[in-house]
């Protein structure tokens, strides 16, 4: 019903009643004690007309100083210190009017007995609905928290006040300084002691406010899982949720330690790009990176309306955006003559393998023929920077995505660039992009099926798009024409093992199983990054070069005629 609905009227309406009431039993008591429980019936007029001077001067001061705004849940130790302030202006205004302008015979001394009791009584009812809140049995999970820092004050805290589903019982940590110490009344652990605590305290949920590498974190998600704790989240005070589900990117992606902010924003800065396939997943991160680290204007080239318009209302910067396809030489050349970028950055590609091996010549033409445009586009208008994101299928390719993607390698290498520093930037797998298997997984365990897995010992490289993309612009900023950078993407990954991994994660082990349907048409076991041992590091471990691969570029033409 709509009467007992709460709102801050009757919250309000309500507090004042009971102020009213205790302020007349606490002077009524301060009587009584005063005159050992022998209320005189001379000082009865005092007592009434006491009433009708403080019991106001108490609401208003209450008012004054914004007791009423307090929700009774939330009442804290400021919010006691503020009603004690609230309580010395009302006496003390009472005890000058009353006391000084008055006739009435009241005794002195009942100022103090009553100020006391209405204090204590006033404040202790505030502060009972958060004592019984915070001690009354709970029916929701206990948790432990990894991490003994303010994020886990914060945590345990809301979980004191009911605002999360989880009663924490144990903080664990790695640094020994804070082993033995208490957060909120809750004890720090040493990580060693998982096992036995969790059994101890029948820990069902964990907590991790800690920030870890993925294989530090993977370790951590494994050994809570075998002592029975499967519902494992994180704490991010920097996102849009708090507190979200541990996911297969937080334990797999590898994160680079050398990104070079102050390079990146030399490279971007006030300059005018151009990117093609820029509503694509890795053209779209590109675009984002190039706004964060200061470019001055974008041009986005994508033939997708959809993807185009996405990026498009993300984009707070100045930018222009041309639905096309970069096999359409004539408009393409009009967006160089009009724009004049000072860096291209070529994203467009069809990079799904089943379908180049399909749709061979679809495939050529668009990676090939249409990479070949923007390069000669980029030569003929001098732009200053051009930069090819190229692939590890690339390397002694088995497929037409990869055969494709190394022609186009070498056309960037052994063109006359007259001027235009021209790279390519080679990398494997990202973790989340369109159609790749961690999306195809994600799909498949929500709609409750079973997971394909082309074969038991294929492997994959991986690493999360931001990160890649960021690198992209950091070997692009070290480039001086002719290279062939490629990125160090970590350890290669099993798929297998990912795919049990997101069962795990999607609690889905018991339900959903793992097929193995056979490795499709051009498909690797595993992907390289290089063709042989001959590349060079560069001053960051995760970026190196590769020895340019000569080819007679006359030679390379007569063949793309052909074609």
């Amino acid at each position: 019903m709509s009467l007992f609905r709460p709102t801050h009227l009757k919250r309000v309406i309500f507090f004042v009643l009971i102020d009213i009431f205790i302020s007349i039993f606490t002077l009524f008591l301060a009587y009584y004690l005063r005159f050992n429980f022998d209320f005189p019936e001379t000082f009865i007029e005092g007592y009434l007309v006491a009433i009708l001077y403080l019991v106001p001067l108490k609401i208003a001061s209450f008012l004054y100083f914004k007791i009423y705004l307090v929700a009774w849940r939330f009442f804290s130790l400021p919010d006691a210190i503020n009603l004690l302030k609230a309580h010395l202006l009302a006496y003390s205004v009472f005890a000058i009017l009353f006391l000084s302008l008055s006739d009435v015979l009241f005794p002195r001394s009942v100022i103090i007995i009553d100020f006391f009791l209405s204090y204590i009584i006033i404040s202790s009812f505030r502060i009972s609905k958060r004592i019984f809140i915070e001690n009354s049995p709970k029916s929701i999970n206990r948790a432990l928290i990894i991490g003994a820092n303010p994020r886990a004050t914060n945590i345990i805290k809301s979980s004191l006040s009911s605002d999360i589903d989880f009663q924490v019982v144990s903080i664990f940590e790695d640094d020994q300084n804070l082993i033995g110490t208490y957060f909120n009344n809750v004890k720090v652990y040493p990580l060693s002691d998982l096992k036995k605590i969790i059994e101890l305290e029948k820990i069902e949920s964990a907590l991790i406010a800690k920030e870890y590498e993925p294989s530090d974190l993977d370790a951590i998600y494994e050994a809570l899982s075998l002592f029975g704790v499967n519902d494992v989240k994180l704490i991010k005070f920097f996102e849009d949720e708090k507190i979200r589900d541990i996911s297969i990117e937080d334990l797999l992606a590898r994160k680079p330690k050398d990104l070079d902010s102050s390079l990146i924003e030399s490279f971007a800065k006030n300059k005018k790009v151009l990117i093609t396939g820029a509503g694509g997943s890795i053209g779209s991160e590109i675009c984002r990176q190039l706004q964060a680290f200061g470019a001055k204007e974008l041009i986005l080239v994508d033939n997708n309306e959809y993807n185009l318009y996405k990026i498009d209302e993300e984009l707070e910067i100045s930018h222009r955006c041309k639905m096309l396809s970069i096999l359409e030489e004539k408009r393409m050349d009009e967006i160089f003559c009009e724009y004049r970028p000072d860096i291209v950055i070529h994203a467009a590609a069809y990079k799904h393998v089943p379908l180049c091996e399909e749709n061979i010549y679809s495939a050529i033409e668009n990676n090939i023929f249409g990479s070949k445009i923007v390069i000669d586009l980029s030569i003929k208008y001098g732009i200053k920077k051009v930069v090819i994101i190229s692939t590890d299928k690339a390397v002694r390719p088995t497929n037409i995505m990869g055969a494709t993607k190394r022609v186009v390698e070498l056309y960037a290498q052994n063109i006359d660039s007259k001027g235009s520093e021209i790279v390519a930037v080679r990398f494997g797998n990202v973790l989340g992009s369109s159609g790749s298997v961690v999306p195809k997984f994600k799909r498949l365990i929500e709609s409750n099926k079973n997971l394909c897995v082309t074969h038991p010992d294929i492997t994959r490289y991986f690493m999360l798009i931001p990160e890649a993309c960021q690198l992209v612009l950091q070997a692009s900023a070290l480039a001086r024409g002719g290279e062939l950078f490629i990125l160090d993407m970590g350890e290669p990954v099993k798929i297998v093992d990912l795919a049990k991994k997101m069962l795990k994660l999607y609690k889905k082990e018991s339900e959903l199983k793992i097929e193995f349907t056979g490795l499709r048409a051009g498909e690797k076991l595993y992907e390289e990054l290089l063709i042989d041992e001959s590349e060079q590091k560069t001053r960051y471990e995760s970026i190196h070069v590769a020895r340019a691969t000569k080819f007679d570029i006359s030679n390379l033409r007569i063949y793309l005629k052909r074609l």
